[in-house]
């Protein structure tokens, strides 16, 4: 019978050769969450900085060192937007939810809705909060609102962080939730709403979040001026409305620009 070689490998060398295979499945298989805004805002920073590159490059073979050092500059700035985007959409975003959902204070039994879940980020971390309680996403995965958007992404990536048995994916637009009323304890969504351009649209799917909540419910969206939607949530039967500017995890590029939490609740 032929030895193991995992088995060998901690026999022979003291646990190195496990714990690197280990390190090495853990990297290949870990959660991917991909990046808010689809492509497009990718395509866009990598044209733009292929543009400047090239500006400076003409502009020292035409012996213009003004010009060159102007392109120089503006791409630093360019990589400075980028990095701070993709700080935004991936360890911004998990900082701020982690904390948003520390704040509620949830006891684990409770079932928490996700609008617009995309591959998982938000709905995983509430996931991981409970214990008898579910958490359902709900998306039409569209790959304009995020890279790689999937129902099977989100799916994989709760398999990964283990909190699968606990998950549901449903495909469901925002505007007409397929869900009792008073279904759920708390209502998340995060950069979803904004994504429906036209505003009575955008209102529609609020109600529809006010409508699936339970009575004394929890609501959290975080959006690009999430302040708009006060008055729909009030005028929906919200009480305890409240907006609060998010800090630079959300500045998403551009210093100075923070998405916006509204949360509300609904009477009990």
């Amino acid at each position: 019978m032929l030895a193991d070689p995992y088995r060998a490998g901690r026999r022979h060398t003291g646990g190195c050769l496990a714990d690197t295979w280990h390190t090495r499945h853990v990297m290949r298989h870990r959660a991917r969450y991909g990046v808010d805004g689809g492509y497009a805002g990718i395509f866009v920073l990598l044209l733009a900085e292929a543009s400047l590159a090239a500006g400076a490059a003409w502009a020292n073979r035409r012996d213009k060192p003004h010009l060159g050092y102007l392109a120089k500059g503006l791409a630093v700035a360019v990589l400075g937007v980028a990095a701070s985007y993709f700080y935004s959409t991936g360890p911004g975003k998990l900082s701020v939810w982690k904390q948003l959902l520390d704040d509620l204070g949830l006891q684990g039994d409770e079932h928490v809705l996700d609008i617009g879940c995309g591959r998982g980020a938000v709905l995983i971390s509430a996931a991981q909060r409970l214990s008898s309680g579910r958490a359902t996403g709900a998306d039409i995965w569209r790959l304009r609102d995020q890279t790689g958007n999937s129902q099977a992404a989100a799916r994989r990536n709760a398999e990964i962080e283990s909190v699968s048995e606990r998950v549901d994916l449903v495909n469901a637009d925002a505007r007409d939730l397929p869900f009792l009323s008073g279904s759920f304890d708390v209502v998340l969504s995060n950069l979803a709403v904004s994504n429906i351009s036209d505003g009575d649209e955008r209102a529609k799917a609020l109600r529809e979040a006010v409508r699936v909540l339970r009575p004394g419910g929890q609501l959290r969206i975080v959006d690009d001026r999430a302040d708009r939607y006060s008055s729909v949530l009030r005028l929906a039967g919200c009480t305890n409305v409240e907006v609060r500017r998010l800090d630079w995890r959300t500045w998403s590029g551009f210093p100075g620009h923070h998405f916006t939490l509204i949360s509300a609740q609904k009477p009990a």
